[in-house]
């Protein structure tokens, strides 16, 4: 197949060329609205470049990978997080093509007490989570065979991320406080890349919505107390607070723990743990630092 990958220089983009070496039968064109080694340029919201680039490549497989993922930004412009979250997907669906596009645990209201599953009710509480299942809609009204992943907590040994801001900060500061009282389970971008190739690979095209994170689930307190143990940071004590103690402007979900269930029962896999995927990605950063 000919594959497209959409932002490719962010997070899952950069762990989807990095995999695509152990899917060579493929042949991949990765683009983002910059260009860089490696990478084309193409904006996701140009309907006429779009297709000029899917006929010129031959395309049969669109992965989308962008997104406007700024939580806070988003609330202070949502005509820009409308366009790429959502106006792209109209564009990108509209290919006559599979499509294969990354969601958010965001579409939920974060209220919830229990795993969500991909039929539970969506109740998006940002401009982030509004414009994600915006998208997800416009999506599936041009493409209904198109594959959507919701995900969450994700973080990889590139670009910003809470791994890497939690590292720097426990260099630097002589404490920390942080959150005891959200849950959920961080994702390592590689493993959702892992994930979107497994789908790829399937002898059978499976469409549909899915949940996909890492297994198991902690606060980021518990996450950030996992971060500097791996990064041999010591000096750096950290505290549990309350949500009610740190001012947010956009609220964050309380509990934003997907079910997993579908994923791993309609393509017969093992996901891995959160802590063995934070374990891979910090061995990774050592080697890079």
């Amino acid at each position: 197949m000919n594959i497209l990958i959409t932002g490719s220089n962010g997070q899952l983009g950069t762990e989807m060329r990095t995999l695509s070496a152990e899917h060579p039968k493929h042949q991949y064109f990765f683009t983002d609205v910059i260009a860089a080694d490696g990478v084309q340029t193409l904006d996701i919201t140009d309907k006429t470049a779009v297709s000029a680039f899917v006929q010129t490549h031959a395309i049969d497989l669109i992965v989308n990978c962008a997104a406007y993922t700024n939580v806070d930004k988003a609330e202070e412009d949502e005509a820009t997080a409308m366009k790429i979250n959502a106006d792209a997907l109209s564009v990108l669906g509209s290919q006559g093509v599979k499509v294969i596009h990354v969601s958010t645990d965001y579409v939920f209201s974060g209220d919830e007490h229990k795993p969500c599953k991909e039929s539970d009710p969506v109740a998006p509480r940002t401009v982030y989570g509004r414009t994600k299942y915006e998208g997800e809609k416009r999506l599936l009204a041009v493409c209904p065979d198109a594959v959507i992943l919701r995900t969450a907590w994700l973080y990889s040994p590139y670009g910003n991320n809470f791994v890497k801001t939690m590292i720097r900060l426990g260099k630097e500061k002589d404490k920390l406080g942080v959150v005891f009282d959200q849950i959920g389970t961080p994702t390592y971008a590689a493993d959702l890349a892992w994930a979107i190739f497994t789908v790829i690979e399937s002898p059978v095209w499976h469409p549909g919505i899915y949940h996909f994170t890492n297994e198991g689930v902690c606060s980021w307190y518990d996450f950030t107390i996992a971060i500097l143990s791996l990064a041999g940071i010591t000096k750096c004590p950290v505290s549990p607070i309350s949500s009610e103690e740190y001012v947010y402007k956009t609220p964050r979900p309380h509990y934003s723990v997907l079910d997993k269930s579908k994923f791993k029962k309609t393509f017969g896999v093992t996901i891995p743990y959160w802590l063995d995927g934070l374990q891979r990605c910090m061995e990774k950063l050592k080697v890079e630092n």
